[in-house]
């Protein structure tokens, strides 16, 4: 039967000792990663932004992508834009169509902020 190793909480003065827990541990800043993760916990924001890896595209595109009501991406998009991971570019032939693109800075810092946790 294979024997377990113990678990060391903080260095011993020696094998024989009992852990000694740390009670002053500093609590790590993860606001922003929960905050990325919190966006990226629904499947459809999760696969807009994917979907724009690829180039900018409209609100009607991801919602047949995605068979959903326009109004409804909008306000995934809205989240998206507000954490600042995309915007708005209007078309250049036809001012009335609006299409979104990722903001590639901004989704530098948002997977610098979860790989910090990860």
């Amino acid at each position: 039967m294979p024997t377990e190793t113990p678990i060391s909480m903080a260095p011993q003065a020696d094998a024989q000792s009992a852990p000694c827990p740390r009670f002053d541990l500093p609590a790590p800043d993860v606001t922003e990663a929960t905050a990325i993760a919190a966006l990226l916990a629904d499947p459809t924001r999760a696969g807009i932004l994917t979907l724009l890896r690829d180039g900018p595209h409209c609100v009607c595109e991801f919602a047949a992508t995605f068979d959903a009501r326009e109004n409804n991406v909008s306000n995934h998009l809205a989240k998206l834009r507000a954490a600042g991971l995309v915007r708005t570019t209007r078309h250049q032939g036809d001012a009335r169509w609006i299409y979104y693109e990722r903001d590639e800075d901004a989704i530098a810092r948002a997977a610098e902020a979860l790989d910090r946790i990860l």
